[in-house]
């Protein structure tokens, strides 16, 4: 590392040009916090049963394609004019099935389009099951639907009116004998079964969801107020401090100025008072930058902002093998102790991007003093970027590191200007304006 006399230059590698597309960051970017939920499969419902509402999605379109291939094969044995009917009518309500399932291939949530469309497919079984008695079988996956959209009171009402009806239909065809009621009941029993445990399943997810969701407000809530209670617990300190340090020595100095000006200013005990005032302003001066002090960030504790350039330069050099050349003023005079954090910092997020998504082999970093501005700049000859693909990538949220100098520059009053192009480099420039 090598640190040269006053200048403001920048660094850019052989054969590269200074032409830069500028990124500005006008506005800090509000970041929000979500719950986020496990959606189902079935409409994008947060209810907690993705995997299983999808698996019960998928199980129920192989049994409907299932059973509608054997009422089609069972049709050919039929006569052709028997057969063109019973294949219409099947090839109708597998349409049917598919355009209430279509675009997510998922059972609707329960609702009136998920009404309307199970009962268009309970009235076209019927006419199905009135040519074929194999259409007997589809009523097992209209148990299913029942349940699922029509909930365990009329669903299981709706199971229990298309049992009759499945077992009725198929005694006129077949006749009546055990087997035949036997075989309905069991599965309208099952599915009963499985929807009602599967809408118990369904409200006591969503409980908990409610109750994960409650938990994740409340803590949210909880950091705001301890945060909140952290900020005036401060303040107060930070008055006590004050009141119990430069407001007292304010108060000496007044009293002893009123003392002196009531005595003769020439007298001895006038020339007390005034040099025990110029004493108690001493103190003061003194007790306000030990304050000062234990409130700056412990980097520029041991040194002003150039020494702690310099140890960041140093460390960065040692811990990550990068090249950085630091210029800095021969005195850079008295600065702001937060303008000089804002600028360590600023250079610190800097000198990370260089190397951690730069991939810089070389850093330049660059103080000037003005008579009213400082002015610091970081440039890197790592792989830059494109601003407006930033923008692209990042609409919602962009990066942090950015984010975070823009917003520590726009809090003390300053201004960044991000400037880059891919292949040529980055470069990072904070200006706060300063009184000399």
């Amino acid at each position: 590392m090598s640190v040269g006399p006053h200048g403001h230059g920048r660094f850019f590698a052989p054969g590269r040009t200074r032409q830069r597309s500028t990124f500005r960051m006008t506005a800090p970017v509000t970041r929000r916090r979500t719950v986020n939920g496990v959606r189902a499969a079935n409409g994008g419902n947060e209810t907690g049963l993705g995997p299983i509402s999808a698996g019960f999605s998928v199980a129920l379109h192989v049994l409907v394609a299932a059973l509608s291939a054997v009422v089609l094969v069972n049709a050919t044995r039929d006569d052709a004019g028997g057969r063109a009917a019973v294949i219409g009518v099947t090839v109708v309500c597998v349409a049917t099935y598919c355009a209430g399932i279509w675009p997510s291939w998922t059972i609707p949530e329960p609702g009136r389009r998920g009404w309307w469309w199970v009962a268009v497919l309970s009235a076209e079984w019927l006419a199905l099951l009135w040519l074929s008695v194999e259409a007997t079988y589809l009523v097992f996956p209209l148990f299913f639907l029942y349940m699922r959209l029509l909930g365990g009171v009329w669903g299981t009402i709706v199971v229990a009116a298309t049992t009759v009806f499945a077992v009725v239909a198929f005694g006129l065809h077949r006749g009546f004998d055990l087997a035949v009621i036997i075989g309905p009941v069991l599965g309208a029993g099952v599915a009963v079964t499985i929807g009602l445990g599967y809408q118990a399943l369904t409200r006591e997810v969503r409980k908990r969801q409610q109750l994960l969701e409650d938990l994740t407000r409340t803590r949210s809530e909880l950091a705001v107020a301890e945060r909140a209670a952290g900020v005036v617990e401060e303040r107060e300190r930070l008055a006590r401090e004050i009141h119990d340090t430069v407001s007292q020595s304010l108060s000496s100095i007044i009293m002893l100025l009123h003392a002196a000006q009531r005595s003769d200013p020439g007298s001895p005990s006038g020339q007390q008072r005034v040099e025990q005032a110029r004493n108690a302003a001493e103190d003061a001066l003194a007790e306000t930058r030990e304050f000062i002090h234990a409130l700056a960030p412990p980097s520029l504790r041991a040194g002003g902002l150039v020494e702690a350039l310099g140890r960041l330069a140093r460390q960065t050099e040692e811990q990550t093998g990068l090249r950085v050349e630091l210029t800095v003023p021969q005195d850079a005079g008295t600065l702001p102790t937060p303008v000089e954090a804002g600028l360590l910092r600023i250079a610190q997020s800097a000198m990370a991007n260089a190397v951690q998504h730069a991939h810089a082999n070389r850093v330049d970093v660059t103080l000037t003093r003005l008579d009213n501005e400082v002015i610091l700049d970081v440039v890197d000859d790592g792989d830059g970027f494109d601003p407006s693909q930033l923008r692209t990538n990042h609409r919602d949220q962009p990066p942090f590191g950015l984010v975070a100098m823009q917003e520590r520059a726009a809090h003390l009053g300053g201004r960044l200007v991000v400037e880059s192009s891919p292949g040529r480099g980055t470069s990072v420039v904070a200006s706060f304006a300063v009184t000399t």
